[in-house]
């Protein structure tokens, strides 16, 4: 069975590329997309993934902030952020588990989940 991903960005674009991206993989696959965080975190807990791909500059609730309540209600679940943006150390306080630059191939972003999801098990919240 491929593993589930939710995508979240903002940006429709974005949310096509990666899903793209995923179309072909045998081990993975595009389980939803949300444009927000408010959206995200009421599909983790209806469509249960495996990793959530997650923007962390949004409209209403930031990366951040989503991550942080995905982690309270879904703690196994992995956390890749996905940005522009450099990331702050703090990142790594509300459960991240990757960050992908978007200016990154779109081979470094699937080598990153295929990573994520072989630490199943690992994390400890």
């Amino acid at each position: 069975m491929p593993a589930r991903i939710l995508l979240v960005d903002d940006h429709e674009i974005v949310r096509k590329g990666v899903r793209t991206l995923f179309a072909n993989n045998d081990s993975c696959e595009v389980c939803g997309e949300a444009q927000n965080g408010m959206d995200a975190v009421r599909m983790v807990a209806e469509l249960s993934p495996d990793v959530v791909i997650l923007d962390l500059t949004m409209p209403g609730m930031n990366g951040f902030e989503t991550a942080a309540k995905i982690r309270e209600i879904a703690p196994s679940i992995r956390i890749i952020f996905f940005t522009l943006h450099e990331l702050p150390p703090s990142a790594w306080w509300v459960g991240a588990d990757a960050c992908v630059s978007k200016s990154s191939t779109p081979e470094e972003l699937a080598l990153t989940v295929n990573r994520v999801l072989q630490m199943r098990g690992s994390f400890q919240p």
